[in-house]
Formats: C-alpha cells, structure tokens, sequence
C-alpha cells in the first residue's frame, strides 16, 4: 500500500503538465490563427482601400484631361476645322456640357448657328503661339460671324494681348470679299490677331451666327472655310 500511493503522484504530475503544456500550445496556436485571419482581412481592406482610391484618381484626371481642351466627341472634320453641330443642343453628350461648364460657356443653340474650331494648320501641325499664321479665305453664308483665338496658359506678364477676335462687322476685305488675318506674336498690318500667350498650343473657335448651314454640316467643303497657312515661326 505504501508503494502505491508513492508510485501515484509521481505518475500523475507529468500528465498534468503534459495537460497544461498542450492546453497552451492550442491557445498559441489559436492566437496564431486569430492574427493570420486579421491580417489577412487588413491586407484585403487595404487593398480595397487602395483601389478605390486608384480608380478615384485615374477618373478625376481622365475627366480632367477630357475637359480641359476642346470637346471630345461629336465634332465633324472639314479640312483644318472642326465642326461641333450638337455642341449647344439638348441632347450633347455629358463631356460637352461639361466642357461648356468648365469654361462658363452658352453654346449656340442648333437654330442660332454653329461653332467651328481649328487646332492645326493645313499642313496639320498644331498651332504654336511663337509662330505666324495667316488665314485667308471666306466664311461660310450667316447674318453675322466671329473668330478668336485662345490659348491655355497665362499671358506674359504686363502684356495683355490687344484684341482675341474680329468680328465680321469689323474686318477688313478685298474687293471681292476675301479677307486675310494674320495670327501673330509680333504686330502685322492689316487685320493682326495677336497670340494670346508667349508660347505653346492655341486654338481658332469660328463662330457663324443665323446660318442655314447649321441644319446641314454636309453642305461645307475645304474651300467655304478660311485656309490656315504657317508662314513662320520664332526661334
């Protein structure tokens, strides 16, 4: 009886340990596992976050980029020009009112005329502000029409440019009814537009008011738009 009850504790006391040791192992093994799935769920809220974040910035600046210039869509080319028909219609696409917003723009309405713009020349090299143009031609028929030059970016400093347009009231014309404008930094004689920023991309926006051809931009050709000819450029 007294080996018995010696041999009981001592057998005893290493699978209470045992017990223990496991019992912890399970619990560290859980904390382990707790940690892994937190981990695992901030990693894909962080990646989520990430995104979400990503495609915020790629759309403002797509939208940016798409607004920023002339309208994107809807226009019909015509040799140099652009027509935009729809620019000022109820039914525009969502870039072209918001172009029309960014600028603080009221676009022609279909019955009032129609917008024409132009970003390059005949040859098809784009419009540089350091460089003289000279556009020569006629205008399609309507009760009145202008045309001005713009440009992003500021003007040089202390110097605002003398005049952005001409009007057709106010345009100097052959005999014939021709006309020629010169677009260029340095003063011309005659009819002298002068470029609205030092240097860098400038853009034409030919503005016909009461015209029949804005229920038809079928009926325009190279040749009742006024050419665009480059006849030189700054150094």
């Amino acid at each position: 009886m007294a080996l018995s009850s010696g041999i009981g504790p001592a057998t005893g006391a290493p699978g209470r340990e045992d017990a223990r040791r496991d019992l912890r192992e399970d619990q560290s093994s859980r904390l382990r596992r707790l940690a892994r799935n937190a981990a695992l769920r901030s990693s894909r809220v962080g990646l989520f976050v990430y995104a979400l974040t990503l495609g915020g910035l790629l759309g403002l600046a797509s939208a940016d980029y798409a607004t920023s210039g002339g309208y994107p869509f809807g226009g019909t080319a015509i040799g140099s020009w652009t027509a935009w028909p729809r620019a000022g219609s109820l039914d525009s696409d969502p870039y072209a009112r918001a172009v029309n917003a960014r600028r603080g723009d009221i676009p022609l309405a279909v019955g009032e005329g129609m917008l024409l713009t132009a970003a390059s020349d005949d040859d098809g090299r784009i419009l540089d502000a350091a460089c003289t143009y000279r556009l020569a031609g006629v205008t399609p028929p309507a009760r009145a029409w202008t045309i001005t030059v713009t440009g992003r970016g500021a003007s040089a400093a202390g110097q605002e440019p003398v005049r952005t347009s001409f009007t057709s009231t106010e345009i100097l014309r052959e005999t014939d009814g021709r006309f020629a404008i010169l677009l260029s930094p340095e003063v011309q004689a005659g009819n002298w537009l002068p470029m609205p920023r030092p240097s860098g991309p400038v853009r034409l926006a030919l503005r016909l008011y009461d015209t029949p051809v804005a229920a038809s931009v079928g009926s325009l050709d190279r040749d009742s738009l006024p050419a665009i000819e480059r006849t030189g450029c700054g150094s």
